[in-house]
């Protein structure tokens, strides 16, 4: 889709998958000294920046910079250089598609530097008085909850970090760079505080975890994710994307993780989850166990496509969610 890729992908560096799963370094510890980021204009006045752990959207205008996600907390620096690239406007709404660190860990830094140098303000309709400037960090009240106390043993997130506007219902909305930036929540899916993100004049959705390209989907059952709430987060992406010809183009997808989508990769990555339900729920009927399940291989025909031996999210972890997610609790 876009050519010029080509030659970043020909002179990248290719590492050897680790030995086993206890070898692999956590993505919050792997070095970021030698990461290189890289922005891919999308369409409208949106673009994608990658390699900072889950992709973040940015939107630039003449208003300011509005982001979806900020990356691994270690990458900051290099994320507010990416933006500089394309805006010297200060950083005005931060929107959180989840709590994940890969994706909530740079609130902090770019909270307190984005915004530019100037933290005075003057209130237009108050002459002469002036107000602290401070980014907005939009997030469903759910991320709110969860980075405000801290699971155990885990350190909290710093107060500055947390969500500064949080919704509780399934919707949120703000206007911005004459843009109209809609917030959807699906409950339950990736998370139970997912927010789709849907940027109406650019026809660009950003969707945090709840869809990516290099895996199967995390269902995160502690932080109240289900399998059924993933199925219908991917059907809400699709209810907002229009192709362009024979689901072609049209509305672009930027994806958690992986890369630049269009509906019809979302139609595929839906089929698939829909399919491995749908197996799973029929072995749970005839009385199988996890193990059992796991052994029959559900997912097997996706594997060579989704499954990473040894990598963070595997088949097994998936089957092992879907299948506890399916399961009634007695």
């Amino acid at each position: 889709m876009y050519p010029e890729y080509r030659k970043v992908l020909e002179t990248a560096k290719i590492e050897s998958a680790p030995a086993a799963p206890s070898t692999a370094a956590p993505r919050s510890q792997r070095n970021s000294e030698n990461t290189e980021l890289h922005i891919l204009p999308v369409q409208g006045n949106v673009y994608m920046l990658v390699g900072a752990g889950g992709n973040i959207t940015v939107q630039v205008g003449s208003t300011g910079v509005l982001l979806v996600d900020t990356g691994l907390a270690q990458y900051s620096d290099k994320v507010i250089a990416a933006i500089r690239t394309l805006s010297d406007k200060p950083i005005h709404y931060i929107i959180n598609t989840h709590v994940h660190p890969d994706h909530v860990g740079g609130n902090e830094t770019l909270a307190k530097t984005g915004g530019g140098s100037a933290r005075e303000v003057t209130l237009v309709n108050t002459p002469g008085e002036t107000a602290a400037y401070s980014v907005q960090i939009i997030a469903h009240q759910n991320v709110f909850d969860r980075m405000s106390a801290a699971a155990a043993g885990q350190k909290p997130y710093p107060e500055s970090a947390w969500p500064t506007d949080t919704y509780l219902g399934t919707e949120k909305e703000v206007y911005f760079n004459g843009e109209a930036v809609q917030m959807f929540h699906p409950p339950a899916a990736h998370t139970d505080g997912d927010t789709i993100a849907f940027f109406r004049r650019s026809d660009v959705v950003s969707t945090g975890d709840i869809f990516v390209t290099n895996g199967y989907p995390i269902i995160d059952l502690k932080n109240g994710g289900s399998l059924q709430g993933e199925i219908d987060g991917l059907n809400h992406i699709l209810d907002l994307a229009i192709p362009a010809h024979h689901e072609e183009g049209g509305t672009y997808i930027i994806p958690g993780h992986g890369r630049l989508c269009d509906e019809f990769d979302v139609l595929e990555y839906r089929d698939m989850v829909t399919i491995v339900r749908d197996r799973i729920q029929a072995m749970i009927k005839k009385g199988l166990t996890l193990d059992q399940v796991k052994a029959a291989r559900p997912t097997l025909d996706y594997d060579p496509r989704y499954n990473t031996p040894g990598g963070f999210w595997t088949a097994d972890m998936f089957v092992e969610a879907a299948y506890k997610s399916l399961t009634p609790t007695k």
